[in-house]
Protein backbone atom coordinates (compact mmCIF):
# COMPACT_ATOMS: atom_id res chain seq x y z
CA UNK A 1 0.00 0.00 0.00
CA UNK A 2 1.65 3.19 -0.96
CA UNK A 3 0.92 5.87 1.83
CA UNK A 4 0.87 9.55 1.45
CA UNK A 5 -1.04 11.19 4.57
CA UNK A 6 0.44 14.52 4.34
CA UNK A 7 -0.61 15.80 0.41
CA UNK A 8 -4.22 17.63 1.21
CA UNK A 9 -4.97 15.72 -1.36
CA UNK A 10 -5.11 12.47 0.05
CA UNK A 11 -8.59 14.48 2.13
CA UNK A 12 -10.32 15.15 -0.62
CA UNK A 13 -12.69 12.28 -0.71
CA UNK A 14 -12.37 12.12 3.33
CA UNK A 15 -10.87 10.70 6.04
CA UNK A 16 -8.36 8.53 4.12
CA UNK A 17 -9.59 4.89 5.82
CA UNK A 18 -8.13 2.68 3.83
CA UNK A 19 -4.70 3.92 4.80
CA UNK A 20 -5.39 4.70 7.86
CA UNK A 21 -6.84 1.00 8.51
CA UNK A 22 -2.80 -0.66 7.10
CA UNK A 23 -0.91 1.74 9.00
CA UNK A 24 -2.82 0.10 12.36
CA UNK A 25 -2.42 -3.51 10.96
CA UNK A 26 1.11 -3.29 9.60
CA UNK A 27 3.13 0.23 11.05
CA UNK A 28 1.11 1.75 14.26
CA UNK A 29 4.00 3.58 14.53
CA UNK A 30 5.15 4.97 10.58
CA UNK A 31 7.98 6.82 9.45
CA UNK A 32 6.36 9.48 6.99
CA UNK A 33 8.82 11.47 4.45
CA UNK A 34 8.18 15.45 5.02
CA UNK A 35 8.39 17.12 1.56
CA UNK A 36 10.86 20.07 3.27
CA UNK A 37 13.20 16.77 4.09
CA UNK A 38 13.19 14.63 6.88
CA UNK A 39 9.82 12.97 8.08
CA UNK A 40 7.67 12.55 11.23
CA UNK A 41 6.59 9.44 13.33
CA UNK A 42 2.71 8.62 12.91
CA UNK A 43 0.40 6.84 15.49
CA UNK A 44 -2.47 5.49 14.30
CA UNK A 45 -3.36 3.45 17.25
CA UNK A 46 -5.86 4.99 19.65
CA UNK A 47 -4.21 3.57 22.80
CA UNK A 48 -0.68 4.98 21.60
CA UNK A 49 -2.23 8.46 20.74
CA UNK A 50 -3.88 8.57 24.54
CA UNK A 51 -0.36 7.48 25.94
CA UNK A 52 1.34 10.06 24.14
CA UNK A 53 -1.03 13.01 24.74
CA UNK A 54 -1.05 12.06 28.76
CA UNK A 55 3.12 12.29 28.42
CA UNK A 56 3.23 15.87 28.40
CA UNK A 57 6.47 15.86 29.74
CA UNK A 58 8.06 13.48 27.18
CA UNK A 59 6.00 14.95 23.98
CA UNK A 60 6.01 18.62 24.07
CA UNK A 61 3.15 20.46 22.20
CA UNK A 62 5.00 23.54 23.24
CA UNK A 63 8.59 22.65 21.51
CA UNK A 64 7.45 22.82 17.73
CA UNK A 65 3.55 23.97 18.36
CA UNK A 66 1.08 21.07 17.05
CA UNK A 67 0.97 21.39 13.52
CA UNK A 68 3.50 18.93 11.61
CA UNK A 69 4.90 21.22 9.47
CA UNK A 70 8.25 23.57 11.46
CA UNK A 71 7.28 27.20 11.41
CA UNK A 72 9.85 30.26 11.06
CA UNK A 73 10.95 31.19 14.66
CA UNK A 74 8.90 34.44 14.77
CA UNK A 75 5.58 32.57 13.54
CA UNK A 76 6.30 30.03 16.38
CA UNK A 77 7.03 32.14 18.69
CA UNK A 78 3.66 34.00 18.24
CA UNK A 79 1.55 30.60 18.28
CA UNK A 80 3.30 29.26 21.63
CA UNK A 81 1.76 31.66 23.61
CA UNK A 82 -1.96 29.66 22.20
CA UNK A 83 -2.94 27.34 24.91
CA UNK A 84 -3.10 24.23 22.63
CA UNK A 85 0.93 25.24 22.28
CA UNK A 86 1.47 25.41 25.62
CA UNK A 87 3.33 22.95 28.20
CA UNK A 88 3.20 22.92 32.15
CA UNK A 89 3.71 25.30 33.99
CA UNK A 90 2.75 27.89 31.21
CA UNK A 91 0.03 26.20 30.00
CA UNK A 92 -1.98 25.84 33.62
CA UNK A 93 -2.88 28.99 34.64
CA UNK A 94 -4.11 30.08 31.45
CA UNK A 95 -6.42 26.76 31.20
CA UNK A 96 -7.80 26.80 34.62
CA UNK A 97 -8.84 30.99 33.85
CA UNK A 98 -11.07 30.10 30.38
CA UNK A 99 -12.02 26.62 32.01
CA UNK A 100 -13.67 28.53 34.96
CA UNK A 101 -15.87 30.13 32.43
CA UNK A 102 -17.20 26.77 30.71
CA UNK A 103 -18.42 25.06 33.68
CA UNK A 104 -21.67 23.10 33.61
CA UNK A 105 -23.74 25.95 35.39
CA UNK A 106 -21.86 28.62 33.18
CA UNK A 107 -23.27 26.52 30.12
CA UNK A 108 -26.81 25.82 31.56
CA UNK A 109 -26.89 29.90 32.03
CA UNK A 110 -26.04 30.16 28.33
CA UNK A 111 -28.38 27.33 27.02
CA UNK A 112 -31.23 29.83 26.55
CA UNK A 113 -29.04 32.28 24.61
CA UNK A 114 -27.93 29.81 22.24
CA UNK A 115 -30.93 28.30 21.28
CA UNK A 116 -32.22 31.82 20.71
CA UNK A 117 -29.41 32.24 17.73
CA UNK A 118 -30.32 29.11 16.57
CA UNK A 119 -33.84 29.82 15.98
CA UNK A 120 -32.97 33.05 14.55
CA UNK A 121 -30.64 31.33 12.51
CA UNK A 122 -33.28 28.93 11.20
CA UNK A 123 -35.69 31.76 10.82
CA UNK A 124 -33.62 33.07 8.23
CA UNK A 125 -33.37 30.62 5.85
CA UNK A 126 -35.05 29.98 2.68
CA UNK A 127 -36.96 26.59 1.90
CA UNK A 128 -37.41 25.15 -1.30
CA UNK A 129 -34.63 26.35 -2.69
CA UNK A 130 -30.99 24.65 -3.09
CA UNK A 131 -28.68 26.10 0.01
CA UNK A 132 -25.17 25.32 0.96
CA UNK A 133 -26.05 23.48 4.67
CA UNK A 134 -21.83 24.60 5.52
CA UNK A 135 -22.27 28.36 5.20
CA UNK A 136 -26.08 29.17 4.84
CA UNK A 137 -26.61 27.25 8.36
CA UNK A 138 -24.05 25.12 9.76
CA UNK A 139 -21.76 27.93 10.11
CA UNK A 140 -23.73 30.86 11.78
CA UNK A 141 -24.30 28.79 14.91
CA UNK A 142 -20.78 28.68 16.40
CA UNK A 143 -19.70 31.87 14.81
CA UNK A 144 -22.23 34.13 16.45
CA UNK A 145 -22.39 31.48 19.89
CA UNK A 146 -18.59 32.52 20.32
CA UNK A 147 -19.00 35.80 19.06
CA UNK A 148 -21.62 36.57 21.52
CA UNK A 149 -19.42 34.88 24.32
CA UNK A 150 -16.96 37.74 23.41
CA UNK A 151 -19.03 40.40 23.41
CA UNK A 152 -17.92 41.21 19.64
CA UNK A 153 -19.97 43.79 17.70
CA UNK A 154 -22.38 41.76 14.73
CA UNK A 155 -20.73 43.64 11.98
CA UNK A 156 -17.49 41.92 13.16
CA UNK A 157 -18.69 38.58 13.28
CA UNK A 158 -18.33 37.90 9.56
CA UNK A 159 -14.80 39.29 9.21
CA UNK A 160 -13.76 36.62 12.28
CA UNK A 161 -14.87 34.03 10.36
CA UNK A 162 -12.83 35.23 7.31
CA UNK A 163 -9.92 35.62 9.76
CA UNK A 164 -10.34 31.75 11.04
CA UNK A 165 -11.17 30.13 7.76
CA UNK A 166 -8.28 31.44 6.24
CA UNK A 167 -5.69 30.34 9.00
CA UNK A 168 -7.72 26.78 9.15
CA UNK A 169 -8.12 25.84 5.68
CA UNK A 170 -4.95 27.65 4.11
CA UNK A 171 -4.03 24.57 1.61
CA UNK A 172 -7.70 24.93 0.29
CA UNK A 173 -8.16 27.00 -3.03
CA UNK A 174 -11.42 28.18 -2.22
CA UNK A 175 -10.69 29.15 1.52
CA UNK A 176 -7.09 29.63 1.83
CA UNK A 177 -4.24 31.92 1.29
CA UNK A 178 -0.73 32.27 0.34
CA UNK A 179 1.50 31.55 3.14
CA UNK A 180 1.80 35.58 3.94
CA UNK A 181 -2.12 35.86 3.61
CA UNK A 182 -2.34 32.86 6.24
CA UNK A 183 0.05 34.53 8.58
CA UNK A 184 -1.48 38.37 8.11
CA UNK A 185 -5.17 36.87 9.05
CA UNK A 186 -3.29 35.59 12.13
CA UNK A 187 -1.68 39.20 13.23
CA UNK A 188 -5.07 40.58 12.40
CA UNK A 189 -6.88 38.80 14.46
CA UNK A 190 -4.32 38.53 17.32
CA UNK A 191 -4.06 42.86 16.91
CA UNK A 192 -8.08 42.70 17.12
CA UNK A 193 -8.35 40.27 20.44
CA UNK A 194 -5.37 42.95 21.88
CA UNK A 195 -7.13 45.93 21.41
CA UNK A 196 -10.56 44.19 23.03
CA UNK A 197 -8.39 43.06 26.02
CA UNK A 198 -6.85 46.52 26.34
CA UNK A 199 -10.35 48.46 26.00
CA UNK A 200 -11.64 46.08 28.56
CA UNK A 201 -9.51 45.88 31.16
CA UNK A 202 -10.17 47.37 34.42
CA UNK A 203 -14.04 47.22 33.55
CA UNK A 204 -16.59 45.34 34.85
CA UNK A 205 -17.83 43.37 32.00
CA UNK A 206 -19.22 40.20 31.86
CA UNK A 207 -17.97 39.05 28.73
CA UNK A 208 -15.72 36.17 28.26
CA UNK A 209 -12.86 39.20 26.98
CA UNK A 210 -13.61 40.77 30.89
CA UNK A 211 -13.50 37.82 32.71
CA UNK A 212 -10.74 36.62 31.26
CA UNK A 213 -8.47 39.79 31.58
CA UNK A 214 -9.33 40.99 34.54
CA UNK A 215 -8.91 38.11 36.95
CA UNK A 216 -5.63 37.18 38.42
CA UNK A 217 -5.13 33.57 38.61
CA UNK A 218 -2.10 32.00 41.48
CA UNK A 219 -0.68 35.47 40.67
CA UNK A 220 -0.78 36.25 37.18
CA UNK A 221 -3.33 38.30 35.34
CA UNK A 222 -3.54 37.24 31.65
CA UNK A 223 -1.77 40.15 29.55
CA UNK A 224 -3.20 41.94 26.24
CA UNK A 225 -0.62 40.29 24.45
CA UNK A 226 -1.43 36.45 25.58
CA UNK A 227 -4.97 37.27 25.58
CA UNK A 228 -4.31 37.83 21.47
CA UNK A 229 -2.83 34.69 21.21
CA UNK A 230 -5.32 33.10 23.26
CA UNK A 231 -8.21 34.96 21.25
CA UNK A 232 -7.05 33.48 18.42
CA UNK A 233 -7.18 30.29 19.43
CA UNK A 234 -10.72 30.70 20.85
CA UNK A 235 -12.32 32.49 17.72
CA UNK A 236 -11.11 29.73 15.52
CA UNK A 237 -11.75 27.18 17.62
CA UNK A 238 -14.79 28.09 18.40
CA UNK A 239 -15.87 28.58 14.29
CA UNK A 240 -14.11 25.89 12.35
CA UNK A 241 -14.61 22.27 14.29
CA UNK A 242 -18.35 22.34 15.28
CA UNK A 243 -19.81 24.34 12.07
CA UNK A 244 -17.51 20.55 10.74
CA UNK A 245 -19.20 18.55 13.51
CA UNK A 246 -23.19 19.72 12.72
CA UNK A 247 -23.01 19.57 8.66
CA UNK A 248 -20.89 16.33 8.67
CA UNK A 249 -22.99 14.99 11.49
CA UNK A 250 -26.24 15.61 9.50
CA UNK A 251 -24.84 14.56 6.11
CA UNK A 252 -24.42 11.12 7.82
CA UNK A 253 -28.14 11.28 9.21
CA UNK A 254 -29.24 11.55 6.03
CA UNK A 255 -27.71 8.83 4.43
CA UNK A 256 -28.57 6.09 6.89
CA UNK A 257 -32.89 5.35 6.09
CA UNK A 258 -35.06 6.25 8.31
CA UNK A 259 -32.13 7.39 10.99
CA UNK A 260 -33.48 11.68 10.17
CA UNK A 261 -36.90 10.45 11.37
CA UNK A 262 -36.03 8.51 14.39
CA UNK A 263 -33.54 11.32 15.80
CA UNK A 264 -36.88 13.95 15.33
CA UNK A 265 -39.50 11.99 16.73
CA UNK A 266 -36.64 11.04 20.12
CA UNK A 267 -34.92 14.25 20.31
CA UNK A 268 -33.80 12.55 23.71
CA UNK A 269 -31.38 10.14 21.72
CA UNK A 270 -29.55 13.59 20.40
CA UNK A 271 -26.34 13.03 23.39
CA UNK A 272 -25.26 9.54 22.27
CA UNK A 273 -26.16 10.59 18.75
CA UNK A 274 -23.41 13.39 18.71
CA UNK A 275 -20.94 11.59 20.81
CA UNK A 276 -21.11 9.01 17.53
CA UNK A 277 -20.87 12.49 15.01
CA UNK A 278 -17.98 13.45 16.78
CA UNK A 279 -16.28 9.92 16.27
CA UNK A 280 -17.06 9.98 12.40
CA UNK A 281 -16.52 13.52 11.83
CA UNK A 282 -13.54 13.83 13.80
CA UNK A 283 -12.99 17.88 13.05
CA UNK A 284 -9.02 17.59 13.44
CA UNK A 285 -7.36 14.84 11.64
CA UNK A 286 -4.11 15.03 13.84
CA UNK A 287 -2.04 17.40 15.98
CA UNK A 288 1.39 16.64 16.63
CA UNK A 289 3.98 16.73 19.41
CA UNK A 290 7.97 16.51 19.78
CA UNK A 291 9.98 14.23 21.57
CA UNK A 292 11.99 16.57 24.49
CA UNK A 293 14.73 13.33 24.94
CA UNK A 294 14.78 10.11 23.44
CA UNK A 295 12.02 7.82 24.17
CA UNK A 296 10.20 4.49 22.35
CA UNK A 297 6.97 3.69 21.08
CA UNK A 298 5.38 0.24 20.76
CA UNK A 299 9.28 -0.79 21.06
CA UNK A 300 10.34 1.88 17.80
CA UNK A 301 12.97 4.17 19.03
CA UNK A 302 12.17 7.93 18.55
CA UNK A 303 15.10 10.41 19.24
CA UNK A 304 14.73 14.22 20.84
CA UNK A 305 13.38 16.50 18.72
CA UNK A 306 11.84 14.54 16.28
CA UNK A 307 8.11 15.10 15.25
CA UNK A 308 5.44 12.85 16.74
CA UNK A 309 2.06 13.03 15.03
CA UNK A 310 -1.25 11.67 16.57
CA UNK A 311 -3.86 10.53 14.28
CA UNK A 312 -7.01 11.44 15.89
CA UNK A 313 -9.39 10.26 12.63
CA UNK A 314 -6.96 6.87 12.31
CA UNK A 315 -7.42 6.55 16.53
CA UNK A 316 -11.08 6.97 16.15
CA UNK A 317 -11.71 3.84 13.56
CA UNK A 318 -9.68 1.78 15.68
CA UNK A 319 -10.62 -1.83 15.71
CA UNK A 320 -9.63 -2.90 18.92
CA UNK A 321 -11.21 0.05 20.84
CA UNK A 322 -14.80 0.43 18.80
CA UNK A 323 -16.45 -2.48 17.58
CA UNK A 324 -17.30 -2.36 14.06
CA UNK A 325 -16.08 0.71 13.66
CA UNK A 326 -16.93 1.19 10.29
CA UNK A 327 -20.77 1.39 11.24
CA UNK A 328 -22.13 4.38 12.11
CA UNK A 329 -24.87 3.48 15.51
CA UNK A 330 -26.44 6.16 17.14
CA UNK A 331 -26.83 4.27 20.16
CA UNK A 332 -22.64 3.66 20.18
CA UNK A 333 -22.17 3.15 24.33
CA UNK A 334 -19.49 3.71 25.48
CA UNK A 335 -17.64 6.03 23.08
CA UNK A 336 -13.60 6.65 24.02
CA UNK A 337 -13.49 8.93 20.37
CA UNK A 338 -10.97 11.26 20.42
CA UNK A 339 -12.49 14.03 18.36
CA UNK A 340 -12.11 16.58 20.87
CA UNK A 341 -7.85 15.43 21.73
CA UNK A 342 -7.17 13.59 25.24
CA UNK A 343 -5.15 14.72 28.53
CA UNK A 344 -4.21 18.34 29.22
CA UNK A 345 -4.90 19.46 26.34
CA UNK A 346 -8.91 18.00 25.51
CA UNK A 347 -10.96 20.64 24.10
CA UNK A 348 -11.77 23.26 26.48
CA UNK A 349 -14.91 23.98 24.79
CA UNK A 350 -15.99 20.33 24.19
CA UNK A 351 -19.04 20.81 26.54
CA UNK A 352 -19.79 23.96 24.39
CA UNK A 353 -19.62 22.46 21.21
CA UNK A 354 -21.97 18.96 22.33
CA UNK A 355 -24.26 21.81 23.80
CA UNK A 356 -24.19 23.76 20.18
CA UNK A 357 -24.90 20.87 18.47
CA UNK A 358 -27.38 19.49 20.01
CA UNK A 359 -29.37 22.40 20.20
CA UNK A 360 -28.92 22.92 16.41
CA UNK A 361 -30.59 19.64 15.75
CA UNK A 362 -33.53 20.27 18.30
CA UNK A 363 -34.16 23.60 16.65
CA UNK A 364 -33.85 22.22 13.39
CA UNK A 365 -36.29 18.96 13.83
CA UNK A 366 -39.04 21.96 14.85
CA UNK A 367 -38.30 24.73 12.66
CA UNK A 368 -38.23 22.41 9.29
CA UNK A 369 -40.50 19.35 8.11
CA UNK A 370 -37.22 17.80 6.38
CA UNK A 371 -33.94 18.39 4.43
CA UNK A 372 -32.71 16.53 1.18
CA UNK A 373 -29.57 16.02 0.01
CA UNK A 374 -29.21 17.75 -3.45
CA UNK A 375 -25.73 16.52 -4.73
CA UNK A 376 -22.46 15.69 -2.88
CA UNK A 377 -20.76 17.41 -0.20
CA UNK A 378 -16.98 18.62 -1.22
CA UNK A 379 -14.59 18.21 1.60
CA UNK A 380 -12.12 20.97 2.28
CA UNK A 381 -8.37 20.66 0.95
CA UNK A 382 -6.76 20.10 4.50
CA UNK A 383 -4.18 17.60 6.41
CA UNK A 384 -5.53 19.16 9.26
CA UNK A 385 -8.99 20.07 8.88
CA UNK A 386 -11.87 17.47 8.05
CA UNK A 387 -14.91 19.15 7.13
CA UNK A 388 -16.89 20.12 4.26
CA UNK A 389 -16.85 23.77 2.38
CA UNK A 390 -20.38 22.89 0.24
CA UNK A 391 -23.58 20.46 1.08
CA UNK A 392 -25.88 21.19 -1.38
CA UNK A 393 -29.39 20.62 0.36
CA UNK A 394 -33.08 21.70 0.12
CA UNK A 395 -35.14 22.60 3.23
CA UNK A 396 -38.69 22.08 3.62
CA UNK A 397 -41.25 24.02 5.65
CA UNK A 398 -42.69 22.72 8.77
Amino acid sequence: MEIDIYSPDSYVQGIPHAQFAWLREHAPVYWHPHPDGGGYWVLSKHADIVAVSRDFKTFSAQRGFVMVDDMPPDILGMVQNQLLGMDPPNHGPIRRAVITRFTSRRLAELEPRVRDIARRIMSGVQCGTEINFVDDLAGDLPTAVICSLLDIPEDMWPQIRRWSDVQTSGSDPDLGGTPEEVTQASIDMGSYGYSLAAQRRDGKGEDLVSLLVNQEIDGHTVSEMEFASLFVQLAVAGNETTRGLISSGMDQVLRIPGLYRQLASNPGALPLAIEEMLRWTCPLHYFRRTATCDTQVRGQPIREGERVVMLYSSGNFDEEVFADPMRFDVTRSPNPHLAFGHGIHLCLGANLARMEARIFFEEFFRAFAGIERTGEPVFIRSNSIHAFKQMPVRLQAA
